[in-house]
């Protein structure tokens, strides 16, 4: 049996306008154990001026392991969704991210497949995610790094097409990045499609989707930027703490949340059904 973890994307201080080192003392002050910080290409005007809280990967990356460690805290994903289906955006950004990701210590990157280009067939677009996938594979396996590709757009939010997705490379290092939230806003059971495939889960967006968003949006939308405090919405928190708990591998709860007295509930909800305190250490197994 693995362990069930709990973790702070730090999409949850994005509308406060904080920086990255904001928002790891914050996470570490709510108590969270594990982080998820997000990284871009290139550079970004709020970034530098530290009102965003995403990481240029040009800036060296021992600002986040640094930060990380001095708040006692650990890393369970880095969050460095690109277009998979657009080559030249996801391959260069995913091996960059494959070899952050091995200088700072996080075991996993996260992407999904992007929006659907309009001149491509869907057979196309399988040719370049799995090109995509395959370059990036090759810089993350020697690395010990995997992708955790994550249920969003065009084809992921449908399960026979997601598990095409996974398997498009037959690689360990390929696994799930399952996203609570967006698979019930794609007009899914979460609790139901996490338990067939979940031997392939690497990592969890914990988002919790709110009565009136589901009500506007279910079956509308390919998925959403973030959700609801965790246990304020549909999803049955209980029940996905027990599929996790019934493979072996370790998992983390990343919650993706919008405000910051949302991730103090989340966390809040979240201790309470894994029924201990995520100050006791853990140790997340890396494979390669």
């Amino acid at each position: 049996m693995g362990k069930v973890g709990i973790g702070l994307n730090l999409e949850a201080v994005r509308t406060s306008h904080k920086s990255f080192e904001w928002g790891v003392q914050f996470a570490a002050d709510l108590g969270y154990e594990y982080i998820e910080p997000m990284v871009h290409w290139g550079r970004e005007l709020l970034s530098e001026a530290r009102y965003f809280h995403s990481v240029s990967m040009l800036d060296d990356p021992f600002r986040i392991r640094d930060e990380v460690e001095k708040h006692g805290l650990k890393l369970s994903a880095l969050s460095s969704h690109s277009q998979a289906s657009k080559p030249e955006i996801a391959v260069e950004y995913l091996k960059q991210a494959a070899r952050f990701a091995n200088e700072i210590g996080a075991p996993i990157i996260n992407t999904h497949e992007g929006h659907k280009q309009t001149w491509t067939t869907m057979e196309e677009d399988f040719v370049l995610i799995r090109y995509s996938l395959m370059e990036a594979l090759k810089v993350c396996e020697r690395r010990g790094i995997r992708i955790g590709f994550e249920m969003h757009q065009t084809y992921s939010l449908k399960p026979a097409l997601y598990d095409r997705c996974l398997n498009l490379v037959d690689s360990p290092n390929l696994g799930a990045n399952f996203d609570t939230g967006n698979a019930y806003l794609g007009g899914e059971d979460p609790h139901e499609w996490l338990e067939r495939i979940k031997h392939r889960v690497i990592h969890i967006h914990a988002k919790d989707i709110s009565v009136e968003q589901s009500e506007a949006e279910r079956g509308k939308v390919m998925g959403t930027a973030v959700g609801c405090a965790c246990g304020d919405g549909v999803i049955d928190w209980e029940r996905i703490v027990a599929t996790c708990r019934s493979v072996p591998q370790d998992i983390v709860l990343s919650v993706e949340c919008g405000t910051l007295e949302q991730a103090e509930r989340s966390i809040d909800h979240l201790r309470e059904i894994i029924g201990k305190s995520t100050h006791i250490p853990q140790t997340l197994h890396r494979t390669s």
